[in-house]
Formats: C-alpha cells, sequence, structure tokens
C-alpha cells in the first residue's frame, strides 16, 4: 500500500504539467493564425501565399495602371541636332500639369530617317521634327502615293533656325587660309585633292591628307544640305535650284571632286560633330554643320585637341527646325491635342530661351539673340556671327531629288 500511495500523487502532477503545456501550445497556436491573418477570420483573399500585406497592394495595382493608362503618349521623331535641347524641355514639360497627363517619347533619328519611317507607319510616329523643311515637299509626296492623297501635316512650326558652318580646328583653318586665302567649296576641293596633303598645304606633312566631312544625304538633312549649298555656290545663285542646274555636266564633275573624297558620312550631324571632338584630328580637319550644333562643342572641344574656327560659307540655307503634327489613322483626337500642348510649350518663352543657351536662334520673334548671356556673345571669338553674307531660297522637290540620284551615282562609282 506504501508503494501505491507514493506513484499516485507522481502521476498526477506529471498529468497536470502535460495539460497545461498542451493548452498553452493551443493558445499560442490560435493567437499566431489569428495575428497572421489580420484578424479577418483566415479569409482566401488573406492568406494569400506572397501578400503579406493582405490586399492592400491588390488595391492599390489598378490605381497605378489607372493612373499610366490615362496618360497619353505622344511619339516625337526628331533630328539629333535639337537632342540636347529637347531632352532638356521634355524633363521640365513633366514637372507641368499637362506633362502630367502627356508623355513625350523621343525617337531620335537623321531628318530623312524619320521622314521614311514615319511614312512606313510602323513605328506609330506622332510627330516629325526633321532639321529643316528642306525635304518636306518630297516627304508629302510620297505620303500621298501610299496613302492616296491628303495632307499628312495636320499643323506645322518653326521652332528654331540653324544656318550651316564649316567647323576647322583653329590650328588647321589658320594653316589653311594661309594657303588658300579662304574657305569655300572650291578651296576644300582643292585640299582634298592635293596629292602632298598637309605636307604641301601647310609643310606638316605629320598632318596627313586634309580630311573634310558632311553626313549621309540619304539620311541626315544636313548631308542633304550640304549637297544644296554645293549647287548653290557653283551656280553663284540665290534662286532656287532648278533640274538645268543640277543635270548640269560641269557641276556634276565638279561635284564629283569633292564627294568622291568626303569622310565620315554619319547619319546624325549631333554624332559627326561628338566624334571630331572626341577624337580630335585623327578624324577630321574640317566638317559642314549645322551653326547650333558647332555652338554646342565650342567650349568642350578646348580641353581637348584645341579651339574650332566657325566660317560661315557665302551662300547659306535656313535649317527651321519644323514640328510636324502628323494626320494618320494612329493618331487620335487624344494624340494630336497632346501633340500641340507640347509644341504650344516648346514655343513658349523660357522653353525658346534654353534653345538659344543650345545654339539656336529662336522661332519665337519675342527671344532676342543679342546679350550678354548669348552664345553669340560670348563665342564670337570663335567666329560666331549673327548676320549672314546671303540666303539661298529652299530647292524644290524635283531637284532635292535629283541632287539625291546624282550623289548615289557618284558614291557607287567609286
Amino acid at each position: 500500500m506504501a508503494h501505491s500511495q507514493n506513484d499516485g500523487p507522481g502521476l498526477t502532477i506529471l498529468g497536470k504539467l502535460i495539460m497545461v503545456l498542451f493548452i498553452g501550445a493551443c493558445g499560442f497556436g490560435a493567437w499566431w493564425l489569428i495575428s497572421r491573418d489580420g484578424g479577418k477570420g483566415g479569409s482566401p483573399e488573406s492568406s494569400n501565399p506572397g501578400n503579406s500585406s493582405g490586399t492592400t497592394s491588390e488595391a492599390q495595382e489598378p490605381d497605378s495602371k489607372s493612373k499610366a493608362e490615362n496618360r497619353t503618349t505622344v511619339r516625337l521623331a526628331y533630328g539629333t541636332e535639337k537632342k540636347r535641347w529637347l531632352t532638356w524641355a521634355v524633363d521640365e514639360f513633366e514637372k507641368t500639369p499637362d506633362g502630367k497627363k502627356i508623355e513625350i517619347e523621343l525617337l531620335p533619328m537623321g531628318s530623312l530617317e524619320g521622314a521614311r519611317a514615319t511614312i512606313a507607319g510602323e513605328e506609330h510616329i506622332n510627330v516629325w521634327s526633321p532639321a529643316s523643311s528642306a525635304y518636306r515637299n518630297v516627304f508629302v509626296d510620297e505620303w500621298q502615293l501610299k496613302y492616296g492623297g491628303g495632307n499628312p501635316i495636320a499643323r506645322e512650326e518653326t521652332l528654331a533656325l540653324s544656318p550651316m558652318v564649316f567647323v576647322f580646328w583653329k590650328e588647321r583653318h589658320d594653316a589653311f587660309v594661309s594657303h588658300y586665302q579662304t574657305v569655300d567649296f572650291n578651296t576644300i576641293a582643292e585640299a582634298l585633292h592635293e596629292p602632298g596633303g598637309w605636307g604641301t598645304i601647310a609643310n606638316k606633312p605629320e598632318w596627313g591628307f586634309f580630311k573634310f566631312g558632311h553626313t549621309n544625304p540619304n539620311e541626315s538633312n544636313s548631308g542633304l544640305l550640304s549637297l544644296a549649298l554645293m549647287a548653290q555656290h557653283f551656280h553663284d545663285k540665290t534662286r532656287p535650284l532648278t533640274m538645268a542646274d543640277i543635270v548640269d555636266p560641269a557641276f556634276q564633275q565638279w561635284l564629283r571632286t569633292i564627294e568622291g573624297s568626303v569622310s565620315g558620312l554619319s547619319n546624325s550631324t549631333g554624332n559627326m560633330m561628338r566624334d571630331m571632338v572626341l577624337k580630335g584630328p585623327a578624324s577630321f580637319d574640317a566638317i559642314f554643320v549645322y551653326e547650333n550644333v558647332a555652338i554646342d562643342y565650342l567650349k568642350n572641344a578646348e580641353g581637348r585637341w584645341g579651339s574650332l574656327q566657325v566660317i560661315y560659307p557665302k551662300i547659306n540655307l535656313w535649317n527651321d527646325n519644323p514640328y510636324y503634327v502628323i494626320d494618320a489613322e494612329w493618331t487620335s483626337k487624344e494624340v494630336r491635342k497632346a501633340a500641340e500642348i507640347f509644341l504650344d510649350y516648346l514655343m513658349s518663352e523660357p522653353v525658346q530661351q534654353q534653345s538659344l543657351t543650345h545654339g539656336f536662334r529662336p522661332g519665337n520673334p519675342s527671344v532676342p539673340i543679342k546679350g550678354t548671356d548669348s552664345p553669340f556673345t560670348m563665342y564670337a571669338k570663335y567666329g560666331l556671327q549673327i548676320d549672314l553674307p546671303a540666303i539661298a531660297e529652299p530647292p524644290a522637290s524635283d531637284a532635292i531629288n535629283n541632287l539625291l540620284t546624282g550623289w548615289q551615282r557618284i558614291r557607287s562609282a567609286r
């Protein structure tokens, strides 16, 4: 009996201990489940794996989607000469109330490349902004051939102006002028065909041959205008080029002497100017580009290969940097309105003032070119000038097409 009395109380205490532990474990488990479900009774939505915050993220996702869907996107194909200015403008536009509702998608393209992409329709371009309107009539003609009549341009404005310029490395320019007295397409042609190169021109054989570049006329507006200004120079006229001017055998022969030796032929004026500054005289001694592109790089060049020198041709052409709102099936009324809102923003005085900073002559006449902060004042020592000798009238579309045809034959015969 003594054995039985000693064992009884021991078993009772152990049982009680086990029961306490079991009840405690059940209570902890219930508390953990409730706290994990956020007190929602373990509903499937609240216990969804990977969604530790219940339905909060699912409730927010439609809101962010709806904001994105409510934004109107405008696809803008532009010549790369405007890259710095337009990139700045888009960033600033996004800070405005209109910029919260409109997204501007910038598509950098050579001017002629942009025209062809717009006509092709694959990129669904809503705005085409080439460097100049020189190719405008060709664009309209080709559009109408493909789509059958109708003007594809719903609205157009001149954003900014820029003439064409020769850009030399200063040391090479001084040596060139010392030998040839002037810089024009005739002396450029002579230098390109000098057998002794810089050895004959300036007693600098270590400089190699004279290297001159412009962009590809098939892809870039500045290359096309290079050909047009060569023709204007050869015929010494500011009136529009005629078909007779273009097919003139003497002109075609003279053009061959230049184009057979031109270097580079980039599809982008901005990229060609950048390469000249980055790589120095080893790439080009001189190039023919937009004035604004030259201005954008004048200061950058000094710390690399020395100063640049800007020279204006005797006869020039304006690059008017038009903004064409495209009337196409993929440009809805909402997109067209958004494109015009952004155009109005670009034409505003503060944004036009910034175009001057990047070397353009503002398209808004309210913004002056002269002033202490104007690049034309600050960089006058590099050869910049506001007044131009003579401005030619733009060539007609048939002259443009035949200039390109003649150039293609010259290049294929090399």
